[in-house]
């Protein structure tokens, strides 16, 4: 946009009060705004970026994928980590908390050494994460700079959202980086967090960021501009602008491939968005390669995808959602007792529903509860030990094993 003279647009003031954009008293000056850049028109155009934010978001979690700030050669695509950088800014001079998922470490890494192709894998994986990581964490701040704004490196792995204590000593880190108006760049720890300890994506660990600090919504921006009806490469396809609910068919036309350099592909990211969504936070799905992506979603002028959020449950409910590799044991219901517990009414589980303790656990362990085609109902925090509930299984009467303000319905 360099070179270009911006204009400053000032419709008349009728046309401002019927919009909703502004109130009397920001009309002031012989029609001048006050505390207000107006739009901006360049060359001829109005580009998606205006002033006033139209969704009330106060935080948001935004994750850039790999293919959206990487070039196809591998190496990172500084001009794009720049512009999103920019996007971030002016986002933040609204007033709204933002937190920032990136991968890319990898590639930053292959940007600064060459590995000998007899290296496995996984080591050279560690390598590059090692040295790219910083290179990494540099761009951002070197870009953020100009706009006098900090940023904070947070690396983190799977271990660290299974224990309680761990997961809340995290939140109330990232809480005082926000505080001091530091932007959080999050990303997984790559140099250590192999295989089992791995997340799925970067997508399930911007779905744990969001959770945990109770976002008003996350962004994933990925190289395509939603979750499509079909084959995006097929004629007629179109993106399904809203997504309500559970919606068990979306894995039927969405493409299985994954991302050329990331490790998800669009059915973990649509699991994850309605996981997400379930937990009352709105998801959406976006392409990060659009200029201006950011700011014309926020303003509800992007076409993308937007997971509908349900009833905003409580922080620990939160928690509970995404511990599920951290669950113990395993209890099995019968389907009158699945039925009662998926009701969406407040509903604790008790022994009589119980007809089978498949492994064992001790009070105050994140458990499973499954049906009885061993299809996951849930998670919960057991009341009691797997001794006491053998002995309880079918009984009337009897001490709820999971009460309902611990219980997380993944129906």
């Amino acid at each position: 946009m360099e070179g270009y003279r911006p204009t400053l647009l000032l419709p008349r003031k009728a046309e401002f009060l019927q919009s909703g954009l502004l109130n009397k008293r920001l009309w002031l000056n012989n029609h001048r705004l006050k505390n207000l850049i107006g739009l901006i028109k360049i060359d001829g155009k109005l580009p998606h970026q205006i002033v006033v934010m139209k969704l009330g978001y106060k935080k948001i979690v935004v994750k850039v994928g790999s293919n959206v700030i990487t070039q196809a050669n591998g190496l990172p695509d500084e001009y794009r980590i720049q512009h999103l950088v920019n996007q971030l800014a002016e986002i933040k001079k609204h007033g709204i908390e933002v937190i920032l998922v990136s991968s890319g470490a990898v590639a930053s890494g292959r940007s600064l050494i060459k590995v000998s192709e007899k290296q496995d894998a996984v080591t050279t994986r560690q390598l590059l994460a090692a040295i790219g990581q910083v290179k990494l964490i540099n761009t951002y701040a070197s870009f953020f700079e100009p706009h006098k704004i900090k940023c904070a490196q947070v690396l983190v792995t799977k271990e660290d959202f299974r224990d309680r204590a761990h997961y809340l000593n995290m939140k109330n880190c990232m809480q005082i980086l926000l505080q001091n108006e530091v932007i959080p760049v999050v990303n997984e720890n790559d140099v250590v967090s192999v295989t089992e300890l791995m997340f799925t994506d970067n997508d399930e660990l911007a779905g744990l960021i969001a959770s945990m600090l109770n976002a008003d919504a996350l962004v994933i921006l990925s190289n395509v501009n939603g979750i499509y009806n079909g084959d995006p490469k097929i004629p007629g396809s179109e993106v399904i602008e809203e997504i309500s609910g559970s919606v068990s068919n979306l894995a039927s036309f969405i493409q299985t491939g994954k991302s050329q350099f990331g490790r998800g592909g669009m059915v973990t990211k649509s699991t994850m968005a309605q996981k997400v969504a379930k937990l009352g936070i709105t998801v959406h799905i976006a392409n990060g390669t659009t200029d201006n992506v950011l700011t014309a979603l926020l303003n509800q002028n992007l076409v993308h995808t937007r997971f509908v959020p349900e009833k905003i449950k409580s922080g620990k409910k939160k928690w509970i959602a995404h511990s599920e590799t951290a669950a113990t044991g395993t209890v099995k219901l019968n389907d009158g007792a699945k039925n009662v517990l998926t009701s969406g009414k407040a509903t604790s589980l008790l022994p009589v529903g119980i007809i089978e303790i498949q492994t064992d656990f001790l009070k105050g362990d994140i458990i499973k509860i499954i049906d009885e085609q061993n299809q996951l109902i849930g998670l919960g925090i057991a009341e009691y030990s797997s001794d006491k509930a053998r002995e309880r299984i079918g009984q009337k009467k009897q001490k709820a094993l999971v009460h309902y303000d611990y219980f997380y319905s993944a129906i």
